[in-house]
């Protein structure tokens, strides 16, 4: 449908025609390339991405690429230059703007930005055209997902296998874009060329595949809404499943997998999944956001992420006492957390992962009950480290929040997330949660098809929306659990025949928190104004509290067994 690809042609001459392998973390990139998100200067602010035409060919061969980019950027404000991210390592040999070739004195490409200056101040509200030509030697990845890049590998009968990585580094590992959330183009379309023999699923709904003279074959995909670093290439021999799944909103929704051949009983268990786990969703969050275009799983040689309708999965299909594969069901939870309801800063980044953390014990109890889904929030709960605050209320990059030695919460934004969602969800009732939630992922409680569009949020509007469908304050519950590090601790003692509680918080914030408190065979609730409360206890009663473990508090028995791990 698209015949584009021929003129990649001319971009592969610069090329080295060296088949050297790239070692992993190499060719190295800037702190700025690195960089993904954190606080905006007011002319980076003042753009936004509104299309991108991405012509792609992949060259496994050589582990390099080249590209032409053709993006329509829009002014919020008056703006001077345009900066665009893109990694050095992909060197750009000609912009254009409006259609005009600009003069090398007009661009720079250095520490990975593209600035791009204009003749002229450019007004607020302008639309500008800029297409970029570019090629190199992409970033690649040491430990895929846990960082990015490109990730280079061979399938079993020796094709070659490759997937980019980019949540963390961010997108201008591979194709120039507006680097921080909400650089979210309206709608991407790419034309990936790969060689003879290969695939290319992608992002969206496949608009034609266009096969060259010599066998080359390019993949033609476009996708709305979607986060920048969502945008994928995967290249390898893929033999396909598909099918459709009748959805309980009325609307049938296409499901492809992509895997390696070799693989197909496993490939048909997993498939087998599917289905059953989009119901789970829909019939506790809503409608599958993207079921105009497809739900997609493409088979990669790193882990996995959340690829936008093209869900990487690399978990070799693990099994697992719960039934189900969790990282498949993880990154299918990010349609909703993650693409469709977007973290406004990355400061909210659990948003993205504690509920997507929250929803494998919660599908858990969907398919078996409440013991399945205590068990695994046991285990969840042995990953809490409580180093810094899940949210510290500034602006922050990706790698800020998310990796250790950085200052931020690390971790905790998956395992601490999810048993914050885990008390709320216990405090305040499954119809309250669930509402909040559904309006945080779609911006109203009534989601159908077509009624609702992605969205931006941050933890300060789930906050408002959690208090609003409770029907009470919860600043001391958010204050705590969000904006301090330390988890609130219950004191007991005894005097006689009364037992007495009390919370212990940091900075002595109020946490008026009931506490169920089992005595013998009677289970009674303490409300526990003003932090504390009592109760009579018959001399030689067993005591429990909080049986039921719906509290996320201080446990010395968990420091204990997790300063024991790490000695180890």
């Amino acid at each position: 449908m698209f015949k584009i690809a021929a003129r990649l042609l001319p971009l592969l001459l610069p090329l080295s025609a060296s088949a050297q392998p790239i070692e992993k973390g190499m060719p190295p990139i800037s702190a700025q390339t690195q960089r993904s998100g954190g606080a905006l200067t007011a002319g980076r602010a003042a753009l936004r991405l509104h299309s991108a035409d991405l012509a792609i060919e992949v060259i496994p061969t050589r582990q390099q690429l080249s590209g032409v980019a053709t993006l329509e950027l829009r002014t919020l404000a008056p703006v001077q230059q345009l900066r665009i991210d893109l990694d050095t390592n992909l060197p750009v040999s000609k912009v254009a703007l409006a259609g005009e070739t600009l003069p090398r004195a007009a661009w720079s490409h250095v520490d990975g930005v593209l600035t791009v200056t204009p003749d002229s101040p450019v007004a607020a509200g302008a639309s500008l055209p800029l297409r970029i030509t570019y090629a190199g030697t992409p970033h690649v990845a040491v430990r895929a997902p846990w960082d990015d890049g490109f990730v280079w590998s061979q399938a079993p009968d020796g094709s070659h296998w490759a997937a980019t990585t980019a949540q963390g580094y961010g997108c201008d590992l591979f194709w120039p874009c507006l680097d921080f959330p909400q650089g979210e183009p309206a709608v991407v379309t790419l034309h990936i060329t790969v060689p003879k023999g290969l695939k290319a699923p992608s992002n969206g709904v496949l608009l034609g595949v266009d096969t060259l003279s010599d066998g080359r074959t390019t993949w033609n995909w476009r996708a709305r809404a979607i986060n920048p670093y969502d945008v994928a290439l995967n290249v390898g021999p893929y033999a396909e499943l598909s099918g459709s799944y009748r959805s309980r909103f009325g609307n049938s929704v296409p499901l492809h997998y992509w895997y390696l051949p070799g693989k197909e009983p496993q490939a048909k268990r997993l498939f087998a999944e599917f289905a059953p786990t989009l119901d789970f969703f829909e019939t506790l969050i809503g409608p599958f956001p993207f079921g105009a275009e497809k739900l997609g799983v493409v088979e990669t040689p790193h882990m996995g992420m959340e690829h936008q309708t093209i869900n990487a999965y690399g978990n070799n299909y693990a099994q697992a006492p719960e039934g189900f594969d969790w990282l498949f069901q993880h990154e299918l939870s990010h349609e909703w957390f993650g693409n469709q309801m977007t973290a406004a800063d990355w400061d909210d980044f659990w948003l993205h992962e504690g509920f997507g953390q929250y929803m494998q014990p919660l599908y858990g109890r969907w398919r078996e009950g409440e013991a399945r889904y205590a068990a695994m929030m046991a285990q969840q709960r042995l990953r809490i480290f409580n180093k810094a605050p899940l949210v510290s209320g500034t602006s922050r990059t990706s790698e800020e929040v998310y990796e250790d030695g950085k200052g931020g919460p690390g971790g905790d934004i998956y395992f601490k997330g999810a048993w914050v969602l885990h008390t709320l969800r216990n405090l305040i009732g499954d119809a309250a949660f669930f509402d909040a939630t559904r309006r945080l992922v779609y911006g109203r409680p009534d989601p159908r098809p077509g009624n609702f569009e992605p969205r931006f949020a941050t933890t300060t509007e789930f906050e408002r929306l959690a208090a609003q469908a409770a029907g009470r304050d919860l600043d001391w519950f958010f204050g705590i659990y969000l904006h301090e590090a330390a988890l609130p601790e219950l004191v007991e003692t005894r005097d006689g025949d009364q037992l007495h509680l009390r919370w212990k918080t940091p900075n002595d914030r109020p946490f008026p928190m009931p506490v169920e408190v089992q005595v013998g065979e009677r289970l009674e609730t303490l409300a526990m104004t003003g932090n504390q409360g009592s109760l009579t206890v018959p001399t030689g009663t067993h005591v429990v509290l909080d049986p039921m473990a719906r509290i996320l508090r201080r446990s010395e028995a968990v420091e204990r067994y997790q300063a024991q791990q790490a000695a180890k």
